[in-house]
Parts: structure tokens; C-alpha cells; sequence
């Protein structure tokens, strides 16, 4: 197994990505705190590996806050001694919207939690990881940050913050061992893809108007997100950091 005995904390982990990577961190071997701000949804993401028969706990937290953030890593290092992976992977999306048109609100939630909360995850989890000398610290960005579609300001600006944040922590952390990492997924079949098209429901048209820019001919799966994850996580990924690995069939060519 890939993350044998190894200790995970997976943000956003109530659904979609965040889930998907807590699942399968689990079965690669990995104890998870499955963190998400909807607990009921962590603790039923946490029971579903716990019935796998992993090892999980479900823990409530909003990311944009550092109390929580601290939280999540105390928790994991007083049941489990260490920390070896942290995938930040909380985020709001944004509905289209012409920046003449949003309102100020909209912009600093968005870099509330994909920014800040990213930023208040390093904070706490890589002073851990750069004690031990090891760990391995993931951030979900988004082609957004690369190749951003129209109506996306706040949202491709956020998630080119955290590909540069990631790279200066990955510089930061290096001497000590420690890796840190960015994924950028194309338009991925999550709770959020309704609004990142406009729409209260993903439909036909929105569907085929995102697959039809994917030169592969499909959206990724949350599944697609998770085995990268797993795979960065582990040592078969010992010699990447800083990079931002692009999950997009091709869109960012």
C-alpha cells in the first residue's frame, strides 16, 4: 500500500474531491481526519472508511478560520503521533459574473477559503512536517489559475495565488524534506460544477459546452483527483515539489 501507517488530514473532504482522495488515501493504508465544514457529511465520509476498514476521524472545521486549522492538526498528532500528508483541498467556486457586477462579499469569501485557508493549513501543518523532516503538503488549485474561462475573476485569481504560494513553500520546505504540491483539475463532476456553469443543475448543454473544451472528451471524476493525490503523496512522487500538475485532458495545452 502506498500510504502505509501513514497519518492524513484531507480538507473539503465531505464530497466531491475531498472525499474521493479521504477514501482512497484510507485504503492505500493511511489514517484520515476527514475534515469538512458540513460535519455530518465528514462523519458520513469518515463511517464509509471506518465500514472499509480504515481508519478515520470526521472533524467539523472551516478552513478560512486558524483556530480550525490548528485543530485539525493537533487532533492528528495527538492520536497518531505524526503528520505525513496534508491536502488542502476546501474551496468555494464562483458563478459567472462580470467583475463590474460582483460584489466585494463574493470576492473575499473566495479568497477567504481558497487563499487564506490554504495559506492557515501550511502554517500549521508544515511546522509539524518540517520537525519530523518529512510530510507532504497538497493544495487543490484549478486550470482556472492556468487557462481561466470567462466570468471567473475571483475564482482563477485565488487559484493562481495558491500555484505561486505553493511554490515559494515548496523552496521554504525543501531543506527540511518536506514537499509541497498543487493539483490543478480541469472542470471536475462535483456539488459544484451547477454553479461554475451558470446553472442551478448541471444539464445537457452545460455539459456538453465544458467536455466540448477537454481534448480527452470528458470532465475528470472525483476518483481522477484521488489517485493523483495518493500518488503525490507517496514515494513514488519523491522527487516533485513545487510543481502544479495540471488533471485536465489536455485543456491547458
Amino acid at each position: 500500500m502506498k500510504l502505509e501507517n501513514r497519518v492524513a488530514i484531507v480538507t473539503g473532504a465531505g464530497s466531491g474531491i475531498g472525499a474521493a482522495s479521504a477514501l482512497l488515501m484510507a485504503q492505500e493504508g493511511a489514517k484520515v481526519i476527514v475534515a469538512d465544514i458540513d460535519a455530518a457529511a465528514a462523519k458520513a465520509t469518515a463511517e464509509r472508511i471506518e465500514k472499509a476498514g480504515g481508519a478515520a476521524l470526521a472533524m467539523a472545521a472551516d478552513v478560512s478560520r486558524g483556530a480550525d486549522n490548528k485543530a485539525l492538526v493537533d487532533r492528528a498528532v495527538a492520536t497518531w503521533s505524526r503528520l505525513d500528508v496534508f491536502f488542502a483541498n476546501a474551496g468555494v467556486p464562483q458563478w459567472p459574473t462580470a467583475v463590474e457586477e460582483i460584489d466585494e462579499a463574493v470576492f473575499d469569501r473566495i479568497m477567504a477559503v481558497n487563499v487564506k485557508g490554504v495559506w492557515l493549513g501550511a502554517k500549521y501543518a508544515l511546522a509539524v512536517m518540517k520537525q519530523q523532516k518529512r510530510g507532504v503538503f497538497l493544495v487543490t488549485a484549478s486550470t482556472a489559475a492556468i487557462r481561466p474561462r470567462p466570468g471567473g475573476s475571483c475564482y482563477a485569481a485565488s487559484k493562481g495565488a495558491v500555484v505561486t504560494l505553493t511554490k515559494s513553500l515548496a523552496l521554504e520546505c525543501a531543506p527540511y524534506g518536506v514537499r509541497v504540491v498543487a493539483i490543478a483539475p480541469v472542470a471536475t463532476e462535483t456539488p459544484m460544477l451547477a454553479t461554475f456553469m451558470g446553472k442551478k443543475a448541471v444539464d445537457d448543454e452545460g455539459m456538453a459546452r465544458y467536455v466540448a473544451t477537454v481534448p480527452l472528451g470528458r470532465l475528470n471524476q472525483p476518483e481522477d483527483l484521488a489517485r493523483t493525490a495518493v500518488f503525490l503523496a507517496s514515494d513514488d512522487a519523491a522527487m516533485i515539489t513545487g510543481s502544479c500538475v495540471e488533471v485536465d485532458g489536455g485543456r491547458c495545452i
